[in-house]
């Protein structure tokens, strides 16, 4: 299990930032068009670009910035920025069943495509639960 701060609610422009040690409040920027789900970070992390691990939870329900939430990671989205690696961990909310495949896929793609005008994105393959095992594990904070 992991637990992630939510910055974004699903189908919300609004990117709430936090401090990723204190949790504090620290502003909001807007994002051209809305998340298809709630995004965040996993707590407990430092990726290569030195901020927490982002993860996306793939569920249809009601999840508002500003909560932490328990999550199962179930995939692991490949992507780069400005040839900086930049994955982002998928994740299901415990007991929910969610299917990885080309349509969830194309929709993150077609999405972080629209968000990310400036710089380069580079958005890669879908992996499997156990590459997002061993990211979050790599990315631990000692």
């Amino acid at each position: 299990m992991i637990q992630v701060c939510i910055e974004v609610a699903a189908g919300s422009c609004e990117r709430h930032r936090y401090n990723e040690q204190t949790l504090e409040y620290l502003g909001t920027r807007r994002a051209s068009r809305p998340y298809p789900y709630p995004y965040g970070f996993i707590l407990g992390t430092r990726a290569a670009d030195g901020a927490s691990v982002d993860c996306y939870i793939i569920t249809n329900a009601s999840l508002p910035a500003g909560t932490l939430v328990e999550c199962e990671p179930i995939g692991l989205l490949e992507q780069d920025e400005d040839g900086e690696v930049d994955h982002k961990v998928l994740a299901a909310l415990p007991g929910q069943h969610i299917e990885l495949g080309q349509g969830l896929l194309q929709e993150l793609r077609d999405f972080i495509y629209a968000v990310f005008t400036q710089g380069h994105v580079q958005v890669g393959r879908m992996l499997p639960r156990q590459a997002a095992l061993q990211h979050i594990q790599a990315c631990r904070e000692a």
